[in-house]
């Protein structure tokens, strides 16, 4: 299987293994928003990670060699930048839940935890230096090199060393891994409103709120004439509209309601508004 290679910016290249991600980042870049659809590790293998949280008011920095837990459907913001000269390289390993359904079948220990055992604090976790994590993560530098392609079956036992070196650290992981419930449905109209800022696919709208694709489709046609993706849009302007009329400038407002340019925003805004932004950003 050729390897996915995805070029979003000109300096940043990300190679897909069977859900292992090798990334390079040849200049800093500013932030990006990142929701990991399923639980994951990132390595820092050179230059340096800092996550965010939503409020901004805590900060986790990943140097060389650090590597950390990203919990399923964790919301923060990413900074991969230079450091010490070197610039940022790092492994993503993505834990499916058909994957861990699968390990989960093969690894009977983890099946006993007792029913009272407390899962873990939910957040970012920075993950010790153990032995198991620099041994895995070593043996998979040579996958840096775009010419070097390993096979999936490889990459399978990679997830796999990465899965038992979590519960080697805590066994309590087992109890947020292998939790397999259904997720409840939450109300749309609430996760819209509250996420109207960032960019989904309706596949992720539909796992975000706990409903297959189909049943998504039908619920928001229940709720708005709208397209989900009409729907954020106007969202974001009635936002922005509301945030310039209290004296906010648009090239602070475009950005925080979710547009990526001023023009798209200026665009948009006249379509729905029959006036430029600058006739209320006065």
């Amino acid at each position: 299987m050729e390897p996915k290679v995805e070029q979003s910016e000109p300096m940043k290249l990300i190679f897909n293994y069977n859900n292992v991600f090798y990334s390079f980042f040849y200049d800093d870049t500013s932030g990006c928003i990142h929701r990991s659809r399923e639980y994951a590790m990132n390595y820092v293998y050179s230059g340096e990670m800092v996550l965010e949280n939503d409020n901004g008011n805590e900060q986790i920095h990943v140097g060389k060699g650090e590597c950390v837990f990203i919990p399923r459907d964790h919301h923060i913001t990413m900074y991969k930048r230079t450091a010490n000269g070197e610039r940022y390289c790092g492994i993503f390993l993505s834990f499916t839940r058909n994957f861990l359904r699968e390990m989960y079948g093969k690894l009977g220990l983890y099946k006993q935890l007792p029913g009272e055992t407390r899962k873990l604090v939910s957040g970012v976790i920075k993950l010790p230096g153990t032995a198991e994590i620099t041994s895995l993560f070593a043996s998979m530098i040579p996958y840096f090199d775009p010419d070097v392609k390993p096979h999936d079956d490889l990459m399978n036992l990679k997830l796999q060393e990465g899965l038992l070196a979590l519960l080697h650290i805590d066994s309590r992981f087992a109890t947020m891994l292998f939790d397999f419930n259904e997720p409840w449905k939450i109300d749309i109209l609430d996760f819209l409103s509250n996420n109207y800022m960032y960019e989904f696919t309706q596949e992720e709208l539909a796992h975000y709120t706990g409903r297959s694709l189909a049943t998504f489709k039908r619920d928001f046609k229940k709720i708005s004439d709208l397209t989900p993706e009409k729907w954020l849009i106007r969202k974001r302007l009635e936002v922005a509209y509301d945030m310039m009329q209290n004296g906010r400038k648009i090239a602070d407002v475009y950005r925080e309601v979710g547009f990526k340019n001023q023009s798209h925003f200026s665009t948009a805004f006249k379509r729905q508004y029959g006036m430029s932004p600058t006739a209320i950003a006065m």
